[in-house]
């Protein structure tokens, strides 16, 4: 495999499925590197406009012809052995690597530090990155979503340090063999790939193992799956931090939750710290930020200055995004699609919306995960006023006979639920019933999110 950048001078780099939040943001970074940089995917986005811009060469659908000439293919996880990008690389002969491998390639000479976990990836990630910024260092980052205030997923710093999201998804992100890393929890998920919590294990125990010596690894010690891994965790050559309300090295308390924002007190090896403040709301973002803190400080970034930069991340797209307000009512956009994130979410919710309604518009996301969690869909989707529940959004996947959405509805309160195929009438139905002071939430990791915009604009047309 091609080790280093340098190597790929003068050389095509293609990427098959560029516009993915993942694959975009390692575009990015290739062409910041001066490199040559073309792909493909299935539609034009704004963030294929904007590879574009900085100079990829984007070819709109799948065609043999788009790898001829290239040197190296990445490809995205979504993209199957099948996609005739891929089959036509192979018959030539053109190497092709993961994601994960074309990421671990360019954090090589880095002090990196690749965050993990099956929830909190994104928001943690962006948090260390916008802490170090804000503390004055200038690192290289990749992250699966876009920071709030930057717009960006993804850039080539001049410092020493890259942060990196680490998706677990397909295993590879032992690939990184990251100086620290941080794990912020462990469920089973991506049940399309993990068969049982036991491959789940393995995977980030294996994770474990590729932290280079003498570097770090961040946990929450109050996550139950974490203390399984810590139990099967054999290193002594590197250092385990942990963060927790329990006894940890990072302790949080005095814990405060406002419908806007959050406010805890921190505690470092029983040191008082100043009191951490995010902008935004939920006791999962605390947690998040203290993760990062722990990261920061072990980095060798001084701990206040770290509080001050947190204290200015204003979140990540798709993440309790807010899309806008029309006569009182808030529309928001999430991109949470396990039960534990459904949960989190609907639960910060309910406190920002105080006495007002929680409004869902939920999509599904995979088949596999559906059949696996329906019952758990069905009880964290509880937690809100009323609930749609759109068809199943497939990704990659073969329908699985049987599975649908009416799995989840059919187990939840039929007063407060509903099956709406129609993405139309799922608009129509929660503009009809919202009043002001309620809060309209669009969830999911599928193409949900393009019914924020239509709702926001159908509100503003009802109250005009």
């Amino acid at each position: 495999m091609i080790s280093n950048v340098q190597k790929l001078a003068g050389k095509r780099i293609h990427f098959v499925g560029i516009g993915g939040a993942g694959m975009s943001g390692i575009a990015r970074i290739m062409i910041a590197e001066g490199l040559n940089v073309s792909g493909s995917d299935m539609k034009r986005s704004a963030i294929v406009d904007s590879l574009e811009s900085l100079g990829a060469e984007v070819f709109i659908g799948h065609d043999a012809e788009n790898v001829k000439g290239a040197h190296l293919v990445i490809a995205s996880g979504a993209i199957g052995d099948t996609n005739v990008e891929i089959t036509a690389a192979h018959s030539a002969g053109i190497e092709v690597l993961t994601r994960a491998e074309a990421l671990a390639m360019l954090m090589v000479g880095k002090k990196s530090v690749a965050v993990a976990g099956t929830h909190g990836k994104t928001t943690t990630t962006s948090m260390l990155t916008v802490a170090l910024q804000s503390a004055g260092s200038d690192p290289s980052f990749a992250i699966g979503g876009l920071i709030n205030s930057s717009g960006l997923n993804a850039h080539l710093g001049s410092g020493e340090t890259f942060v990196a999201e680490a998706d677990e998804s397909d295993g590879s992100f032992t690939a990184y063999h990251p100086f620290g890393a941080i794990i912020t929890n462990i469920e089973l998920d991506h049940v399309d790939h993990f068969k049982s919590l036991d491959e789940v294990f393995k995977a980030f125990l294996d994770f474990v193992d590729s932290i280079q010596s003498g570097g770090f690894l961040v946990v929450c010690i109050d996550d139950p799956g974490v203390k399984t891994l810590l139990k099967q965790v054999k290193r002594s050559d590197i250092r385990v931090i942990t963060y927790g309300q329990d006894a940890a090295d990072y302790t949080i308390s005095r814990i405060l939750l406002q419908p806007g924002d959050c406010l805890a007190r921190v505690s470092m090896s029983g040191k008082i710290l100043p009191d951490l403040h995010l902008e935004i709301p939920g006791q999962h973002n605390l947690m998040n930020a203290v993760a990062a803190l722990a990261a920061g400080v072990a980095l060798g970034v001084n701990p206040e200055s770290l509080i001050t930069g947190l204290s200015k991340y204003s979140g990540s797209r798709r993440r309790f995004e807010h899309k806008g307000v029309v006569n009182g009512i808030e529309v928001i956009d999430d991109y949470g699609h396990h039960p534990t994130e459904l949960r989190v979410t609907l639960e910060t919710a309910k406190n920002y919306a105080q006495s007002g309604r929680v409004i869902v518009v939920f999509q599904p996301h995979r088949y596999s995960r559906t059949q696996a969690f329906a019952p758990e869909f069905a009880h964290a989707l509880s937690i809100a006023d009323d609930v749609l529940v759109l068809e199943i959004y497939p990704a990659s996947e073969e329908p699985i006979p049987g599975v649908t959405s009416q799995m989840i509805t059919k187990l939840m309160d039929q007063g407060r639920s509903d099956f709406e195929p129609s993405m139309v009438k799922a608009v129509e139905r929660v503009v009809l019933i919202a009043k002001p002071g309620d809060v309209i939430i669009t969830l999911g990791a599928g193409d949900v999110s393009s019914l924020a915009p239509v709702i926001v604009q159908a509100l503003a047309e009802k109250h005009s």
